[in-house]
């Protein structure tokens, strides 16, 4: 007898899955969506978070990276180190040797452009016990002549580049194999073990690499405390240098801090429409299949095996859904965290396994609560309650509303379409917050992409400032065993060749010093510009650009670590001297953690050193292409550098993450409004059949059945603008605090009055969207199929 009616129970479920197909597809669709969005945001927030602790773990990276002279200590001193009390694994030692690369030109450039010092590595694999390199692209070196560089600092160097290695005897010629990634960041570029002795200029120590993990490295002091043990194990200066996994993470976590708000916002967003269209989806199948609830009762089903049967049709298409939604969520992970870690040279990131499974199994719980509740009330009635309750919605509901939009000069298929929400309100609210969270996540969106835009550019300087000229060095490097020119010969030929070009707008030359500041334990940059350089492209927070000699500009990181404001007066020392200078204005940039300086030459001429020009600003006239500017420039020659501008890859990682995430929010927002209004138009089928035998059109039925939910719609977006305004305007500030600056006011105001008018359709766009399927279905039901379905 059991197995009769487990057999009767799945017979009922297998019939009312291929009977209601749509609704089926519908759960199927919705859960895969949400789940995916659900999976993704929330390895979004988790890897954010993180980064740089869920890869240290998974490369085993080494809490210290000792550089020591290898003319100081045998290798049998320097293997003993791995025995010392506290380390608990270590690696190397490694040949390590510092070059000076030229490198490739911009296109055109018939020369090779210097490129900061590069610090390489011998090492024969990638692998080893601690720091575990991650090949990103190409292979790993296996002979003299190649070179696998580390991926932040490429350069814009891709497999095949050639690098030569200014000092070395010869210059050899190094090919670019591969690109890794090392999450200590420990060399800018690995070679095999023999090539470093070959790289290594004339009368240069050699210096090799030692990698410690220690049993205690949870602080700035246990570290230390580690690499003074190892120090004292070695000959008296036989240590020349260390480096703290603690001090690469803290500027990782600096970087890559601004993506947790956003990704939080859009998470809670997600979050909270995936939950409430996920149980107006599942109550509302249950609900219209009450009728045949009664049916099944009538015919002797008991109370339990109706809420199987109906808990049943809905839990196998979620899970379904909730799987495919994983897997989904995982594969729109991958690029995203791909690229994240690739910006951050973080190693691989990928979604936690605990993601993995909690989010399905919160889902499906969520899933099974919501179709137990509805199919419990369904279980203890009887078949004749049953079966009316399953009708349309209760006589006089909403009438009220079709008299009163009656009387509106509107046809009448779009005033019987306004006031169907009346009739379901309590799902008619549902669907319009979750049109709203998606309209507000389309207007939040648009606003950040915007601002993140003009942030990438202020950072940048692209756009006032898209070429940068480097000067030799001013007689410190020789070529060809001749002497370069002098400084002042040197300006001489970059300022006549730019002259000539007619793309020129203006330009100004910059240096830039160490100097000591009161407040400040480290030396802090402070860059001169000669000539007038208010155009170069720095955004103002507060203040205004220097105008004379003694003024300065400074970041918010300059404010935050000194105390000071804008008007206070500081004194640097430069060289031997002490200036006086008055801070007056407040800049956008987050270089060196915002602790830098600008002024003027004079101001720097008062220290008495020796300013040398080291690079050249150029603004161009409109429409002047800056590549085709900087192929113009090769009549310099050898020795100078020219460079352009461009946004940094952590933007565009940034914007191309918020244009998934609200893709993902708005096909979930459209799902919840493909459901309802399939929900309406089974239960008002009868009411089709009606419609179409008194002459109305498929025409009139497809628009009758959109205004179902374009009311909604509307009002969702008119709703949804200023909530998605008030998300950027709380989120962006919060991203910029988490980088340690603050905002131009500039950056906050982005949206355009007739923007937001665009933006205020969304939630129409939404509804339409979601309501065009059934509405296409209903149009072309037949009248005798639709009078017979009731």
């Amino acid at each position: 007898m059991r197995g009769a009616r487990g057999g009767a129970v799945a017979r009922a479920v297998r019939g009312g899955l291929s009977r209601r197909r749509v609704q089926t597809i519908v759960i199927g669709l919705v859960l895969l969506a949400s789940t995916g969005a659900c999976v993704l945001a929330l390895g979004l927030v988790v890897d954010s978070n993180a980064p740089f602790d869920s890869a240290f773990a998974a490369q085993n990276g080494a809490h210290a990276v000792v550089t020591v002279d290898a003319g100081k200590a045998t290798r049998a001193e320097l293997a003993a180190t791995a025995h010392v009390a506290g380390v608990t694994q270590a690696a190397g030692p490694f040949g390590e040797v510092t070059i000076t690369p030229g490198v490739p030109g911009p296109p055109g450039y018939t020369g090779r452009v210097a490129a900061p010092p590069m610090t390489l590595a011998g090492r024969a694999s990638p692998g080893g016990p601690v720091d575990r390199l991650i090949l990103q692209q190409g292979r790993w070196a296996q002979r003299p002549g190649e070179i696998v560089l580390s991926s932040s600092y490429q350069h814009g160097l891709s497999l095949g580049a050639q690098i030569t290695a200014g000092g070395a005897p010869g210059t050899p010629r190094l090919t670019v194999v591969g690109v890794a990634d090392s999450i200590d960041q420990s060399a800018d570029g690995w070679v095999t073990p023999g090539q470093i002795a070959a790289l290594r200029a004339p009368g240069t120590p050699a210096t090799a690499q030692l990698l410690y993990r220690f049993a205690d490295a949870g602080t700035a002091a246990a570290v230390r405390a580690g690499i003074a043990a190892v120090s004292a194990a070695l000959p008296a200066g036989a240590v020349t240098s260390t480096q703290s996994y603690l001090q690469v993470r803290a500027q990782v976590s600096s970087g890559i801090a601004p993506i947790v708000p956003f990704v939080v916002a859009f998470a809670c967003l997600g979050l909270v429409m995936s939950v409430l269209i996920v149980i107006n989806v599942i109550t509302g199948a249950v609900v219209a299949g009450y009728r045949r609830i009664g049916i099944l009762k009538s015919i002797g089903f008991t109370p339990g095996q109706v809420v199987a049967a109906y808990t049943g049709q809905v839990l196998a298409p979620a899970v379904a859904g909730c799987l495919g939604g994983v897997l989904l969520g995982n594969v729109l992970a991958v690029p995203v965290l791909g690229r994240t870690a690739t910006v951050y040279g973080v190693g691989t990131l990928r979604v936690p396994v605990w993601v993995d499974v909690a989010v399905p199994v919160a889902m499906g719980a969520l899933v099974g609560i919501s179709a137990l509740l509805p199919s419990l009330r369904a279980g203890r009635l009887n078949a004749v309650q049953a079966i009316a309750t399953g009708r349309a919605p209760r006589t006089g509901r909403g009438y009220a509303a079709h008299r009163a939009l009656g009387k509106l000069p509107l046809p009448r298929p779009v005033t019987i379409g306004l006031a169907a929400p009346f009739a379901r309100p309590g799902r008619t609210a549902v669907t319009l917050t979750a049109i709203v969270l998606g309209a507000a996540a389309v207007t939040f969106a648009a606003g950040l992409s915007a601002s993140l835009t003009r942030v990438a550019g202020g950072l940048s300087r692209a756009q006032a400032d898209p070429i940068q000229v480097g000067l030799p060095g001013g007689g410190a490097i020789t070529r060809a065993g001749k002497p370069q020119p002098s400084a002042a010969a040197q300006q001489r030929a970059v300022e006549a060749v730019l002259r000539a070009q007619p793309g020129t707008l203006h330009y100004t030359v910059e240096t830039t010093v160490q100097a000591r500041v009161t407040g400040i334990p480290q030396q802090v940059p402070v860059t001169a510009f000669r000539g007038n350089a208010a155009w170069i492209g720095y955004a103002m927070i507060s203040g205004h650009w220097y105008r004379a000699p003694g003024q300065v500009d400074v970041p918010t990181g300059f404010l935050t670590v000194t105390g000071k404001a804008v008007g206070d007066t500081i004194t640097l020392t430069a060289g031997h001297t002490q200036i006086p200078v008055r801070i007056v204005g407040e800049v956008f940039d987050t270089s060196n953690r915002g602790l830098e300086m600008f002024t003027s030459w004079q101001t720097l001429a008062r220290s008495g050193l020796p300013l040398i020009p080291a690079t050249y600003d150029v603004g161009l006239r409109p429409g002047t292409d800056p590549a085709a500017y900087a192929r113009a420039l090769s009549t310099l020659g050898p020795g100078y550098s020219v460079s352009i501008n461009t946004n940094e890859a952590f933007f565009v990682t940034l914007i191309g993450l918020i244009g998934m995430l609200v893709l993902l929010l708005a096909i979930v927002a459209g799902l919840g409004v493909l459901n309802t209004v399939v929900l309406h138009t089974r239960e008002r089928v009868h009411d089709l059949g009606i419609f179409k035998a008194i002459g109305m059109t498929p025409r009139q039925t497809i628009a009758m059945v959109v205004c179902w939910v374009a009311g909604t719609g509307l009002l969702a977006g008119v709703i949804a603008v200023p909530a998605g305004v008030a998300l950027h305007r709380y989120v962006l500030p919060v991203m910029a605090r988490a980088a340690g600056t603050g905002l131009p006011a500039s950056y906050l105001t982005v949206y355009h009055p007739a923007e937001l008018v665009l933006l205020a359709l969304a939630g129409t766009v939404i509804a339409t969207a979601g309501a065009l399927l059934p509405a296409s279905w209903a149009a072309r039901a037949r009248t005798a199929t639709a009078l017979r379905a009731e």
